[in-house]
């Protein structure tokens, strides 16, 4: 099977806007679709909290007639139109979804952060983790959010093996970013976000880029918009992961990034297993 998961940055924009940046993030759409992925995870959709309307629906069909799709919206007590996260899956497969709360902190249960189909073999479960913040306000939190999803996740394994994508929003060693030197004290790279990845691994799961590439450099799968220049002068961050058991680990086949061209951001990511 082929996943593909990515940090769209508004999927609303995408559905709706002809902006220069909305065109560029529909040409990715479409060098998605050409990969021809039986699953695609998609984050930071940013839909409105009243939901998709017939615009959204009728260009979902549009840019994705081969899948049927499931969302998560912000809800009330959270902010609106805010994270947010959509899996699409090939119209064959055969699932169950649920849209977990994991007794986070502050609104993060409401934000629309998780989403996990369950098939037959596998769970599949994509995640928009909480940033830590301007200023790490928010670091605290997101330390908690780590344990509580560590521990969510393991209880899945405990059911048969899982595969976990989306934007964890931390790199976790000092290769998956260009300047590490200078961002120890960044969000997603203090050394609280960087243990709390290291810990969901020692729960038994598996980074499926590094255990594919090895110690590979200058492989990133976001570049900082408001630097015009992160992306040409690749000053990127990895912060995007395929995750599996650990007893699947020997399934992998391959795991990398996907070219996005000019857009900056994130890019998107794949996966190929044999599940």
């Amino acid at each position: 099977m082929k996943f593909i998961s990515w940090n769209i940055d508004s999927l609303n924009a995408a559905l709706t806007s002809d902006s220069n940046r909305a065109i560029m993030t529909r040409d990715v759409i479409k060098t998605i679709i050409d990969e021809n992925p039986d699953i695609i995870a998609i984050q930071e959709t940013k839909i409105p909290q009243t939901g998709l309307n017939k615009k959204h629906k009728a260009k979902l069909e549009e840019f994705f007639p081969a899948y049927d799709y499931v969302h998560v919206t912000s809800r009330e007590g959270a902010r609106k139109s805010y994270a947010g996260c959509m899996t699409l899956y090939k119209k064959d497969l055969k699932c169950m979804e649920s849209f977990p709360e994991i007794d986070a902190p502050d609104t993060m249960d409401l934000e629309g952060r998780i989403v996990t189909l369950e098939f037959e073999d596998f769970y599949f479960n994509q995640v928009y983790t909480p940033n830590a913040g301007n200023e790490l306000k928010r670091l605290n939190l997101r330390q908690i959010w780590d344990e509580k999803f560590a521990q969510y996740l393991s209880t899945l394994d405990k059911n048969k093996p899982v595969i976990s994508a989306g934007d964890f929003n931390v790199a976790h060693r000092e290769i998956d970013l260009a300047h590490p030197d200078n961002n120890h004290f960044s969000a997603g790279f203090t050394d609280e976000e960087r243990q709390g990845f290291t810990n969901l691994l020692a729960k038994g799961f598996i980074d499926t880029f590094r255990y594919v590439n090895g110690d590979v450099k200058d492989k990133y799968t976001w570049w900082a918009q408001r630097v015009k220049t992160s992306k040409i002068n690749n000053s990127g961050w990895r912060i995007d992961y395929f995750l599996v058991s650990e007893r699947i680990k020997d399934k992998i086949k391959r795991s990398d990034m996907i070219d996005s061209g000019d857009r900056q951001d994130h890019t998107p990511i794949v996966l190929e297993i044999e599940i």
